[in-house]
């Protein structure tokens, strides 16, 4: 839509032509603020439920600090996934609140009005190497409103260790089960509880783990019925699933 277009509809929302339902259909797309390397999507929130989020990687540090400013200028709060620790002191330049995980590699500045969502969402981590991208998730949800409990080291190596606090993480609405390897893990829990899980392969793993395909093809044939599987180490992608089904639970669509 062009601004010779939004007059228009705004002249005749004016003279009582069109509905203001009419109006709030038409600036759910509006606007976005061009920065000249990015074009900042400021009403992401209102079409979807919360901002846009930063990708660091491939950004300079000074653009993702710019990027951070104009999000942020609004008071929207601030999610920055894959980030090091020079893209973080260039965003704390800027925004000197800025908070940095160093495992989960994340950017965040979270006004301390933001709501918090009804209900849980477990994080359940097969090894210890497959923490960064577990924290992603955790730590995304958390930025979010999500209360998060977190279950670490609890691959099926050791099955006991899993078993042992599957009543706890039967508790949460929604569980994020992250693994990599063979990716048995998602599998053997989604067996044992009710509720929705998403799975996370990880790149962790010898040669024959190519990276975490053999983990994303193991979760994609699980024969635990309805597994939700994300892309590889994508922890982030896997918090914004179970954010929006705790979403979906409390705000009508």
């Amino acid at each position: 839509m062009d601004i010779n277009t939004l007059e228009n509809l705004l002249t005749r929302f004016q003279q009582g032509e069109v509905s203001h339902e009419t109006i709030f259909e038409a600036l759910r797309k509006l606007p976005f603020e061009d920065l000249g390397f990015a074009r900042v999507d400021h009403h992401r929130g209102l079409r979807q439920g919360f901002p846009e989020v930063i990708y660091c990687e491939g950004k300079t540090p000074l653009q993702v600090a710019q990027i951070a400013q104009s999000i942020c200028a609004d008071g929207a709060p601030l999610l920055a996934t894959r980030a090091d620790k020079s893209t973080f002191a260039a965003v704390c330049q800027i925004l000197p609140d800025a908070e940095y995980d160093k495992t989960a590699r994340i950017i965040s500045r979270v006004d301390a009005e933001t709501k918090t969502l009804p209900g849980n969402v477990a994080v359940v981590c097969a090894g210890t190497s497959d923490l960064p991208v577990a924290e992603e998730a955790a730590v995304s949800l958390e930025v979010m409103g999500c209360n998060v409990s977190r279950y670490v080291d609890v691959g099926v190596a050791g099955l006991q260790r899993l078993l042992s606090v599957v009543p706890e993480i039967a508790k949460a609405q929604v569980i994020i089960a992250v693994a990599g390897m063979e990716g048995a893990m998602p599998a053997v829990l989604a067996g044992l509880v009710a509720q929705p899980v998403i799975a996370v392969p990880t790149s962790v793993g010898y040669g024959a783990s190519f990276g975490g395909l053999a983990a994303l093809l193991g979760m994609l044939n699980s024969c635990s019925s309805g597994v939700t599987v994300v892309n590889i180490d994508n922890g982030f992608g896997a918090a914004m699933a179970a954010w929006k089904i705790l979403r979906a639970a409390q705000v009508p669509l």
